[in-house]
């Protein structure tokens, strides 16, 4: 039965008649070729492991993380592990706190989706693992050697996506385990990257014996030495921005000026391209001006683009000390004006891409800075979690982002109010999702509606859970992810947006792992709340309250 802890909502007629019919919002995957796939259960089984009597060690090191796993192997599942783990990452956050990551591997294969993390406190002990492993893997069962060669696999995968031959960056593949339909393939695992009039991010999978494709889905999360000066532009909506740029000198024509930011230390840059409106990455240029106003209307999108890119990477840097998507100093690249009448914006794996929208359902996106901190936070989500875009971990992919965008742009708890032009406005259409009240919001087109058990409204609960295909919003990654996202929305009305944010940005990039599903972000979260606040604290009570209220147990 659904439980409702706030007071209903009436609905207006205007926001039940008409809905945005856009086949993407946020970058949806695109379903054309898409494979369905059934997982074998036992290949992606969760561990959670909370230790009431901590066990001490020397140091927080591997070697100790190897040897707590082998003592306690019955708690985890996983077997023979001087052959079956390799260390993916070793951190320390600002708690002391030590997180030793490894990936599952069959003679040094890694085993996609399956990671586990020890989590030691500052005194050297572990207190926590948790992941998820692949209990049908052994050395016996599976054939790691490969009959095809990478070359000959980027082939298949390209032709099984329709690439162009124009690609944004050069396609990497990866032998791996694959789980699929009860077996363990040994595949190749292809990304591959381009523009166009569907746009994609690819993860194509193709059997390392046969060549061929097991399963595919698209990612795709919709200067000189001169120092950095300020300068000024007028964003989509007429406000004044103050901003960094870059002179660039030019052959006769003298000094321009560009959007270019190098104003922060470690940083590779806060940089804007313009996209021109061709569907293409190879006409891209870096966006220039001829004075330190940037205040035509071609100007607006790109400005805003700008500006609030650095908004974004100052909230990441101030409020959880990461040097930008990928903590490392990442250069921020954000290209506007892509295609034509574009009603979407992406992050493809390496940069950020506004359209400038219809002008009837939307306006350019680049002026929502919600809009920029989700596309954003899917490179956070790239580089800590890497949460595969389908299914539960790709609705949470979405959650995430939702909620990081609506802790950057906190005037509301809202997304995309500020990109939906007049029109939809008129009809009834003022947001795309709504964190407080996701069954205030219509579903975006028939196809996913036809999969509702709730009048075609975004669900709050998992009583309205959408069970989709994974060729219809790959798997409900953007319908499903509502249900996450208020409960977030509950738990920062018990604790506020900062404490929300510290909780959530942990758990992200401490406790999740690809496969992660609703389940497992629960516990990631109040684990997280347990971790910074202390067990039996409020912050504790309100994350478990918070997705006791979705129906999340």
């Amino acid at each position: 039965m659904k439980k409702k802890f706030l007071a209903p909502v009436i609905l207006s007629s205007a926001m039940l008649v008409g809905s945005i019919p856009l086949s993407s919002v946020f970058a949806e995957p695109v379903s054309s070729g898409a494979v369905s796939k059934e997982w074998n259960e036992r290949a992606s089984v969760p561990v959670f492991v909370k230790e009431r009597y901590a066990e001490r060690f020397s140091s927080s090191n591997v070697s100790n993380a190897l040897s707590y796993l082998q003592k306690h192997e019955g708690k985890t599942g996983i077997s023979h592990l001087d052959k079956n783990l390799k260390v993916k990452n070793i951190e320390t956050d600002e708690l002391g706190m030590t997180h030793v990551r490894f990936n599952q591997a069959v003679n040094g294969i890694n085993v996609e989706g399956s990671e586990i993390i020890v989590h030691f406190n500052k005194d050297n002990e572990v207190v926590s693992v948790n992941g998820r492993v692949n209990q049908t893997v052994t050395d016996a069962s599976v054939d790691t050697t490969a009959s095809l060669s990478s070359e000959a696999a980027l082939k298949v995968a390209k032709s099984s996506v329709n690439a162009p031959e124009e690609l944004t960056y050069e396609p990497t593949s990866e032998l791996v385990v694959y789980p699929f339909e009860g077996k363990n393939h040994t595949a190749y695992k292809v990304n591959i990257n381009f523009m166009g009039d569907e746009p994609g991010n690819w993860f194509v999978f193709v059997d390392a014996k046969t060549g061929e494709v097991i399963d595919q889905y698209n990612g795709l999360m919709h200067a000189d030495e001169m120092k950095t000066q300020k300068g000024a532009g007028k964003g989509v909506h007429g406000e004044h921005r103050e901003l960094h740029i870059t002179p660039v000198k030019e052959e006769n024509t003298g000094t321009k000026f560009s959007l270019a930011d190098y104003s922060h230390a470690n940083l590779g840059g806060i940089v804007t391209y313009d996209a021109k409106n061709d569907n293409t990455s190879s006409n891209d240029t870096l966006y220039v001006g001829n004075s330190a106003a940037f205040i035509s209307d071609y100007d607006r999108a790109a400005v805003d683009a700008h500006y609030n890119s650095e908004k974004v990477y100052d909230y990441f840097l101030n409020e959880h000390g990461r040097n930008s998507l990928d903590g490392k100093g990442m250069a921020i690249i954000s290209k506007v004006h892509y295609g034509k009448n574009y009603n979407n914006a992406s992050w493809n794996g390496r940069w950020m891409t506004y359209g400038d929208g219809d002008g009837k359902f939307m306006i350019s996106l680049s002026a929502g800075l919600d809009v920029a901190a989700h596309e954003m936070t899917h490179g956070v989500i790239t580089h800590s979690a890497n949460l595969v875009y389908r299914n539960q971990s790709g609705a949470l992919n979405e959650s995430f982002a939702d909620v990081f965008g609506a802790l950057v742009d906190d005037s509301d708890w809202e997304m995309g109010e500020d990109i939906m032009a007049p029109e939809a406005k008129a009809n009834g259409s003022t947001v795309l999702r709504s964190l407080s009240n996701p069954n205030g919001v219509i579903v975006s087109n028939e196809q996913r509606r036809a999969y509702s058990t709730n009048g075609g409204v975004y669900p709050d609960h998992m009583d309205e859970f959408y069970h989709m295909p994974v060729t219809v919003d790959g798997g409900g990654v953007h319908v499903n992810s509502s249900i996450t996202n208020h409960a977030a929305y509950l738990i920062a009305q018990d604790l506020g947006r900062e404490k929300l944010g510290k909780i959530y940005y942990r758990a992200l990039t401490v406790y999740l792992t690809p496969d992660s599903n609703f389940s497992d972000a629960r516990k990631a979260i109040v684990q997280s709340a347990i971790d910074l606040y202390g067990e039996g604290s409020e912050e504790e009570a309100a994350a478990k309250s918070g997705f006791d209220a979705v129906g999340i147990y």
